[in-house]
């Protein structure tokens, strides 16, 4: 299996003894009100990092020294990695109003483009920003889309792991902001703490997966513990028998693409049924929030069809593999290929289904049907469009018999 899809310890108690750890080249947001151990927790994955000699680039708004300070209360001599240039703390300013008769979103969307040159510049190999939301604060939903899409796609391919840390979304802009960058996670850490209570009464941390991490939610107490930072109370699950999990693990390879099986690992835009299943709900609730269209296009061997030229599935698959742009997302599900298009422009869908079919090097008509589904406000989860997909192709057989 390559790195990019490996799991690394994240020095995150929670995520390490119930997912395993990290995926490399993920996108983590962890969200908390203030005073909740967000910067703690962001410098234990830190040094975990500094401790398996990989650069954390360190994006902050506090002075170097006060998170030495910091972390001189989890008993962790920050400064010395610093030293050893493992631990890189960048300081920001918190964008200002420009005098350059520039949008709101335009400079914030120059300072993204400003984090990506220092990015490339150190090349880490894990990144935090501390916090990042006063950067993403767009006004028009689809700039922050685009351009917050635009830095983790830039990040993710260098194969970076991103630890991103945000106030908790109160105000209903906040909360159609949060959803965008939600859109882009691979994963969710939540700190929850009563206002009122001190540091000895624990908190509530939650791990929730967009993509990935199949065991799923996870919830316990968190405490702050001086000289050791922060601690859970959480008790991993029994580990499924073999048998318990054979019925998945057909489900994500069927029996027509196991010859791939071994390929489609390092192909990042290939996934299981459970995680485009994820992508697909979390794409339906940024459109309900943002009004952010998407397409899915089905394909599938059409046995009545009278075409010339006959392919069989393997030859399907893989021409949809090397047709399908990155950031469009595939799922094989029994005998149909799915696809997310992030985009719904007609010439776009339609461009895709004769790159597909120029992929397959024929000439005549084949034995392939397409099914195009574009969002509208009566889907609310992905079940409704694998069912609008089924009634449509029952439809479209009875014609052709």
């Amino acid at each position: 299996m390559k790195k990019s899809v490996q799991l690394f310890r994240s020095g995150i108690p929670i995520v390490d003894n119930a997912w395993g750890g990290f995926y490399h080249g993920g996108t983590y947001l962890l969200v908390g009100e203030r005073k909740t151990g967000k910067t703690l927790l962001s410098l234990q994955y830190a040094i975990e990092a500094a401790k398996n000699n990989e650069v954390c680039l360190f994006f902050t708004s506090s002075r170097p020294k006060d998170l030495i300070i910091h972390a001189a209360s989890i008993d962790v001599d920050l400064e010395n990695y610093i030293n050893q240039n493992l631990i890189i703390v960048v300081r920001v300013a918190h964008p200002t109003d420009s005098e350059e008769f520039k949008t709101r979103d335009e400079l914030l969307n120059d300072y993204l483009n400003d984090l990506l040159s220092v990015i490339n510049q150190y090349k880490p190999e894990k990144i935090i920003f501390d916090e990042i939301t006063p950067y993403v604060e767009f006004e028009n939903l689809n700039n922050l889309q685009e351009a917050f899409g635009s830095l983790i796609e830039s990040i993710e391919e260098s194969g970076i792991t991103s630890l991103l840390i945000l106030r908790e979304p109160a105000a209903q802009s906040s909360k159609m902001i949060f959803n965008v960058l939600n859109s882009f996670a691979t994963g969710i850490i939540h700190l929850h703490k009563a206002k009122e209570s001190d540091e000895e009464q624990p908190g509530i941390i939650e791990i929730k997966p967009n993509i990935g991490h199949t065991e799923g939610y996870f919830k316990a107490n968190y405490f702050i513990e001086p000289y050791k930072g922060i601690t859970t109370d959480f008790k991993a699950p029994k580990k499924s028998t073999k048998e318990n999990n054979l019925l998945d693990i057909t489900e994500l390879q069927p029996s027509k693409t196991s010859l791939n099986a071994i390929q489609d690992l390092s192909i990042p835009n290939i996934y299981s049924v459970n995680d485009f299943k994820l992508i697909v709900n979390n794409q339906i609730a940024l459109y309900k929030t943002t009004g952010q269209p998407f397409t899915i296009v089905s394909l599938r061997l059409n046995q009545y069809s009278s075409a010339e030229t006959k392919i069989n599935f393997d030859q399907l698959y893989n021409a949809v593999k090397t047709t399908a742009d990155k950031k469009n997302k595939i799922c094989v599900i029994g005998e149909k290929i799915f696809i997310l298009l992030t985009k719904s422009e007609n010439g776009i869908i339609e461009e895709f289904i004769n790159k597909v079919h120029g992929a397959l090097k024929v000439e005549t008509s084949v034995n392939v049907s397409y099914l195009v589904l574009k969002v509208n406000q009566f889907m609310n989860s992905v079940e409704d469009i694998f069912n609008e997909f089924d009634l449509e192709a029952a439809r479209t057989q009875l014609n052709q018999r």
